[in-house]
């Protein structure tokens, strides 16, 4: 007669028996996007530091003067943590449509749509009504107007088959033409291309900072990552949502309601970017001005890729566009502004390109 050894136990169940906690590690996915990541910021470094020697500069000493007079100046500090804010809230809008199998370009248009909304519901309240009030409800006007259009997108996309990257483009141009018909007809006061200011009570903090334009509103953003990273990784709902990113078949076949998934989606990803509009009316310029928040729609698809698609991620992502940014202003004696604004094309570039390297990487080793 013979004894079968018994099998041996998983290691995390002999160091549970042994009393010590399981070690965690990151998975598979998550080192992929972080070397991802990482490699698009070398390589944006990189590339900048040629174009650098091309216009006949150091790189080292460009670099060098662009960190240490962002970080000792608080009005160039407070201008990096007021460019992020909105970057972090438009970044988040792309990232989620991303995760639910959607691509939301339309993120400058539902700003556009946010910014309208905003100020004319502020310009619209009594000059004595409370910020208790006033902000909540400038807040809700911004982030409705977003998810309006948002929705919309969704909508043409579940019902009649229409892409969600035709629609947003179209929308773009629709929504930053009614905003500027409205403004010729109704906003616009002395003859300028702006509107009457918001109630008093409507205006967010501002932070200091040198007398930087950063304001409160960065609690608005800072927020709304954390609310994304609690439904994304907490919640039933952000598991559905990323189910039908992943396969809206087997999606489907657990129940789930992909149409109806991808309009709250888009609906959803609308309010975030709408959301942004309080960083410029309601924390700067207060009042509606044409072309107000111009390019951080579209500046929010960097911060999604480079952040790859994690809150965290783009919260950091944000910050490093927003020092390109006012890093550039910095140092623009030494080298000319359109280079530093050429390094934030070329972060997507890397992006998109580190993202399938890894991925061809990883399957060969």
């Amino acid at each position: 007669m013979t004894v079968e050894p018994k099998p041996a136990l998983p290691r995390a169940q002999v160091q549970r028996l042994d009393g010590d906690p399981p070690r965690r590690t990151l998975s598979a996915s998550a080192r992929r996007e972080l070397q991802a990541a990482a490699i698009a910021l070398l390589a944006s470094i990189a590339i900048g530091s040629l174009l650098m020697l091309i216009v006949g500069k150091a790189p080292g000493h460009v670099w060098w003067a662009m960190i240490t007079r962002t970080a000792s100046d608080p009005y160039s500090l407070g201008q990096v943590l007021y460019k992020a804010t909105a970057l972090v809230l438009t970044g988040l809008s792309v990232s989620i449509a991303l995760d639910a199998g959607l691509f939301n370009i339309g993120a400058e248009g539902q700003l556009t749509a946010g910014v309208l909304g905003c100020s004319m519901i502020g310009a619209a309240l009594p000059a004595g009504t409370p910020a208790i009030l006033a902000i909540p409800i400038c807040v809700l006007a911004a982030a409705t107007a977003g998810a309006i259009v948002g929705a919309l997108i969704g909508a043409l996309r579940v019902t009649r088959g229409a892409h969600e990257v035709i629609t947003s483009i179209m929308l773009n141009a629709i929504v930053s033409g009614v905003a500027l018909y409205l403004g010729n007809r109704v906003i616009f006061r002395g003859g300028t291309t702006r509107g009457a200011a918001i109630a008093p009570g409507a205006e967010l903090p501002q932070l200091g900072f040198g007398g930087s334009s950063v304001n409160a509103a960065i609690v608005i953003a800072l927020v709304g990552a954390a609310a994304v990273w609690w439904l994304r990784s907490q919640t039933t709902w952000g598991q559905a949502w990323r189910a039908v990113g992943q396969s809206p078949a087997a999606a489907r076949t657990t129940g789930i309601s992909v149409g109806r998934v991808q309009i709250l989606i888009m609906a959803g990803s609308g309010a975030l970017a709408g959301l942004a509009a309080c960083n410029f009316v309601m924390g700067h310029k207060h009042a509606f001005e044409e072309g107000l928040g111009r390019g951080t729609g579209l500046l929010g698809i960097s911060a999604a890729l480079l952040g790859r698609m994690h809150p965290v991620g783009i919260v950091l992502a944000a910050l490093v566009i927003g020092f390109l940014q006012a890093g550039g202003l910095a140092v623009a004696d030494l080298v000319p502004k359109e280079l530093t604004e050429m390094l934030l094309g070329v972060v997507v570039l890397a992006v998109a390109a580190a993202g399938p390297w890894v991925r061809r990487a990883e399957a060969r080793s």
